[in-house]
């Protein structure tokens, strides 16, 4: 059960830090022994790998796995196949608890909110709207199911920007009232840990970043 004394150590109104701060941010919480309870919104198995690494010793953590974006459904299903892998041996491994909320499958959520931005490049308008659906949809969650926090494995990848995504989950955070934890998980060779960890795991590791306008 969440403690009142970690819950009152977490800023209501604000991130809990750019990424400068948040490996501080994640030994001040190490060493005040507390747990607080974090809802972590994974986009795959090999980017869980690095927030599991980073997040799971210090945080009690949840996945939410939330990506309407994902297409077609056999990939969302292979990915959350390999993230349901992950999960139960990471736990198994290290003795965790983590467990896995799988919110419905809609892809129509992702393609109304990206209509007209069909032809947008990677990394453009498109990709911003899907990260802040995703987004969203996480800190909703967290606040109605009272997480301490939320955060996501997004900046993992190599080609996802964590100066786009940060500013997105604060701003989410601060309008619906869960401070959001800003990462940058591939840095401090954290990409490439994400490679060893999958290949460790033996995951499936996709090659486009998962909408049907990325595949192509």
């Amino acid at each position: 059960m969440q403690t009142n004394q970690s819950r009152a150590s977490l800023p209501k109104d604000k991130p809990l830090g750019c990424y400068a701060q948040s490996l501080e941010e994640l030994e001040r919480i190490k060493a005040a022994g507390l747990r607080p309870k974090m809802l972590l919104h994974a986009c795959c198995a090999p980017c869980l790998t690095r927030g599991l690494d980073l997040l799971s010793g210090v945080f009690c953590v949840t996945v939410f796995f939330y990506n309407p974006n994902l297409a077609p459904q056999d990939e969302y299903d292979k990915r959350l196949e390999n993230v349901r892998v992950l999960v139960a041996a990471w736990n198994a491994e290290y003795g965790t608890d983590i467990s896995l909320v799988l919110p419905e499958y809609v892809p129509q959520e992702f393609l109304s909110q990206t209509n007209g931005l069909e032809a947008e490049p990677e990394n453009g308008a498109r990709c911003s709207v899907c990260y802040a659906l995703r987004l969203e949809e996480t800190a909703r969650y967290a606040k109605q199911n009272g997480f301490d926090c939320f955060s996501t494995t997004l900046t993992t990848g190599s080609r996802k920007p964590a100066a786009v995504i940060n500013p997105i989950g604060a701003e989410l955070g601060r309008r619906l009232g869960v401070p959001f934890f800003e990462t940058d998980l591939k840095k401090a060779d954290g990409y490439k840990k994400s490679l060893v960890l999958s290949e460790k795991y033996g995951l499936y590791r996709q090659h486009y970043c998962g909408c049907a306008f990325s595949s192509k």
